[in-house]
């Protein structure tokens, strides 16, 4: 009887020291969770993710119930719809690489139908990695060179390194674990992954730092497009009666059609063309460069750096391996995104040896006067014919980003484009872009070109934008977003790295915009030219 007693008295304090031990591990999780850090248990956190995806159909079935079922508002059809094809929304990937398509209903933006995308390679998303990192910006790396020296080219190796590593924690933060602990995929683009970590407080800030961010970028890309076409017009042909700024217009004036495009089918059409130039300007300057190796100045690197002006340089550098917002979309379209990391593995290395030596070996073969745009450096006879085709490129390229910043401002201010919007439709019932929307675009390549005739710095420019968005798109935000939303799971190395990743990139950011701006001021205070 007393062995009994005894018995059901240790089971009772067992459980009340049970009891105690869990309520102070819900009280500790819950101070974390108001923190904002992910400090569930294991079961918890699966927990959350499996009514995530029930409140993910719950509130999408609601949607398609609410919906009618003829069309949308305007009459327009519903994607989704025989008609629609495949809709936007997430896309859910198992660590095998096959993919579970849930999609949400909704409107395409001006109500065009998206089709059913086929699924690319990773040598194709390589490809577009490559055109991404490797496009005509390189031409500003020798003069990066210039202000850095060596530690310029250390740069170079080292924002390939940290690019590479962003781009892949990135992608990570699209994926939450299921019940069974398979990777599942509940987040589809930048925005979704920045709305996250602002959930529940404030669900939609984080979007909206991202579309400023995007917006600005894409942009900015744009106005140096048409930057770098009048500055090197006006330096092919210096005899002409024609400044920069008269070369600016002209090259806005061809760019004008781009405010009618619905979609990029018919750009598509020219990428070929864009990456056969950029292979003949890059032949042309480095076979140059190397008919002069015997004069290459090598005392001329420096291992000492201009501290005014190497800041700028980092700008430069961290914007020509900008990617990180496209390729949330290009992960989400690969045949295997389990493939994704080698992908950016060879992508960026081979980015960075080819940049690495485009850069120095431009700068060997002029040194100190290395010019922003290296092409300028060139003898006429051979500038005249580079230069065209570089103004062939960046007049080609414009339309992308121009149409991606489009895309971005009709989806987040205007009505149709998914979100909550305020402003009314640019699209008419039947698909027409509106009067007034057209203006808007319009207005939006004016502005490129107002820019470009005021601030007609590629260099500054470049730095600028590089520290400005690049560093935040690049360093800054997938740093601080894989901390908040995979605390759970990371590794005591890999928080080093993302705070270490956030501060370097803070500091770069700061001091790079704040020389560039001086920089801007000093070359209007004393009419100094590219």
């Amino acid at each position: 009887m007393a062995h009994l007693i005894r018995h059901k008295i240790s089971n009772k304090l067992t459980n009340a020291a049970n009891t105690v031990s869990d309520k102070s591990q819900a009280k500790v999780s819950g101070v974390f969770a108001r923190l904002g850090f992910q400090a569930a248990t294991d079961e918890e956190g699966l927990g959350f993710a499996d009514c995530d995806d029930l409140d993910y159909d719950y509130r999408h079935g609601m949607q398609m119930d609410v919906l009618p079922d003829d069309g949308g508002e305007g009459g327009l059809p519903l994607e989704g719809s025989e008609e629609g094809g495949e809709l936007d929304g997430d896309s859910h990937y198992q660590r095998d690489g096959t993919a579970v398509r849930r999609r949400p209903s909704g409107l395409k933006t001006g109500g065009s139908l998206e089709e059913d995308k086929p699924k690319i390679t990773s040598w194709e998303a390589g490809w577009n990695v490559t055109n991404a990192i490797q496009g005509m910006f390189v031409l500003g790396l020798p003069y990066a060179i210039l202000h850095g020296g060596y530690l310029g080219l250390f740069l170079i190796i080292f924002a390939a390194v940290v690019c590479c590593y962003t781009g892949k924690i990135l992608i990570a933060c699209l994926y939450e674990e299921n019940e069974d602990g398979i990777l599942v995929r509940v987040r589809d683009s930048y925005v979704d992954i920045a709305n996250a970590c602002c959930a529940p407080r404030f669900p939609a800030l984080g979007g909206h730092v991202v579309n400023v961010a995007q917006i600005i970028e894409l942009v900015m890309t744009c106005i140096l497009y048409v930057v770098v076409s009048g500055n090197l017009m006006y330096n092919s042909f210096p005899g002409l009666p024609v400044s920069q700024k008269a070369w600016s217009v002209l090259a806005t004036v061809a760019l004008l059609p781009c405010a009618f495009l619905k979609n990029l089918k018919s750009v598509s059409k020219f990428s070929l063309l864009c990456t056969i130039a950029h292979f003949i300007i890059n032949v042309l300057v480095i076979a140059y460069c190397l008919s002069r190796a015997r004069d290459w100045a090598w005392e001329k690197v420096k291992f000492y750096i201009d501290v005014k002006k190497f800041p700028i340089s980092i700008g430069i550098i961290v914007f020509s391996y900008t990617s990180q917002i496209f390729l949330p979309s290009l992960e989400g379209n690969m045949q295997k995104p389990s493939e994704f990391h080698c992908m950016m593995d060879w992508t960026h290395i081979s980015a960075c040896v080819l940049k690495g030596l485009f850069a120095l070996v431009a700068y060997l073969t002029w040194a100190d006067a290395t010019k922003e745009v290296i092409t300028d450096n060139l003898p006429s006879t051979i500038r005249a014919v580079v230069n065209l085709f570089l103004v062939s490129k960046a007049l080609l390229s414009y339309p992308l980003p121009f149409f991606a910043a489009v895309e971005v401002l009709e989806k987040s201010m205007f009505q149709g484009g998914g979100g909550r919007a305020s402003l009314p439709n640019c699209y008419g019932p039947a698909g027409q872009l509106k009067s007034w929307g057209l203006g808007l675009r319009v207005a939006l390549v004016v502005f490129t070109l107002l820019m470009a005739i005021f601030v007609p710095h590629f260099a500054l420019l470049m730095g600028l934008t590089g520290s400005l968005t690049g560093a935040s798109l690049c360093f800054l935000l997938p740093a601080l977003f894989h901390l908040k939303l995979q605390w759970r799971k990371l590794l005591w190395h890999h928080v080093f790295f993302d705070v270490a990743i956030f501060v370097i990139g803070g500091i770069c950011a700061i001091s790079g915009f704040i020389h560039s701006v001086e920089g801007l001021i000093e070359a209007y205070r004393y009419n100094l030219h590219d």
